[in-house]
């Protein structure tokens, strides 16, 4: 039986695993990056977890599914600010030190990929995963493949803009989806109403839980506190802006929540499916809607969509 690596490379930790054809783990390790000392020390990591995982496998391919902009056409990776990598050629490092010629791709399209073959959307035509995390992700498959764009930049979603020069994003646009619709934006929207409001019950839930994060809000409104439900409801406003359009542009199947405020689950999905049924496109005489879902593989998403890129 053929198998594949897929390689999940992050800022913290380089996570492996030998899936099978069908998308299925068979087993997997999970090593630190040590970013800091280097591309070439990290380099070395993902060649030893490379053969690490090859021993005693028939492997057919490998992947690496990588943050920021990759060119799997050259082998390179175009740029990676949270491993300082710019015009990196880490397919020929890769191929040098293991033998395998490593196919690349970026690491939210993997999770996108993963979760067709088989998470959420699995055995969906199209589909587009949306990370809601500390900023706004996004992967798009179209009967089966990846949308990777010209240049194997596209999908990022999360830097379409939904408020004309509303709040500054990290790219250095103002207004974008990722900076009211993140985890990042939705603390930022709880503090804000915090300091507006001394008597929330938010506070006391926030100091229950050890500080203010994506979940406070939500819990004050699951509590009845009218502030954290004023949160919580513009909040998903924001989000349904963002998915309407995601929804008009590519009119998928399935649009497949991943990240901590997806945790939330259906207390955030009903009143998200019922505002993204309001504005998409139509909407009063189409038969058919996309299915609105949270992810379901979580961390191993990475490294099956890896391993599914390189088996092509």
């Amino acid at each position: 039986m053929k198998t594949y690596i897929g390689i999940d490379l992050g800022g913290t930790n380089i996570k492996g695993a030998v899936v099978n054809e069908q998308g299925e783990i068979i087993r997997q390790s999970a090593w630190p990056t040590h970013a800091e000392q280097g591309v070439e020390t990290v380099t070395a990591t993902i060649a030893d977890m490379i053969r690490d995982l090859a021993k005693g496998e028939d492997i057919a391919g490998v992947g690496l599914g990588c943050p920021g902009t990759v060119d799997d056409k050259c082998g390179t990776v175009v740029y990676a600010c949270n491993l300082g990598w710019i015009n990196y050629d880490v397919r020929s490092a890769l191929k040098k030190l293991t033998g395998f010629s490593v196919r690349l791709v970026n690491d939210a399209n993997a999770a996108a990929l993963a979760e067709v073959v088989a998470g959420a959307a699995k055995g969906a035509e199209s589909a587009v995963v949306v990370p809601l995390g500390t900023g706004v992700g996004g992967g798009v498959v179209i009967g089966g493949k990846l949308l990777t764009g010209y240049t194997g930049a596209a999908s990022e979603l999360g830097h379409m803009v939904i408020v004309a020069d509303g709040v500054p994003c990290a790219c250095g646009r103002k207004g974008c989806f990722e900076a009211y619709a993140s985890a990042t934006a939705l603390i930022r929207m709880t503090d804000e109403a915090m300091s507006a409001h001394p008597e929330s019950a938010m506070h006391q839930i926030a100091a229950e839980l050890g500080g203010v994060d994506g979940r406070t809000a939500f819990a004050a409104q699951q509590a009845g506190d009218p502030v954290g439900d004023a949160v919580v409801r513009q909040y998903i406003r924001y989000l349904s802006i963002g998915i309407a359009n995601i929804v008009n542009i590519f009119f998928p199947e399935v649009v497949a929540l991943s990240g901590g405020v997806a945790n939330q689950g259906e207390n955030l999905l009903a009143p998200l499916r019922r505002e993204v049924s309001q504005q998409e496109y139509g909407a009063a005489y189409t038969a058919k809607h996309p299915r609105i879902a949270c992810c379901t593989l979580g961390n191993t998403a990475g490294m099956i969509g890896a391993a599914m890129f390189a088996k092509g």
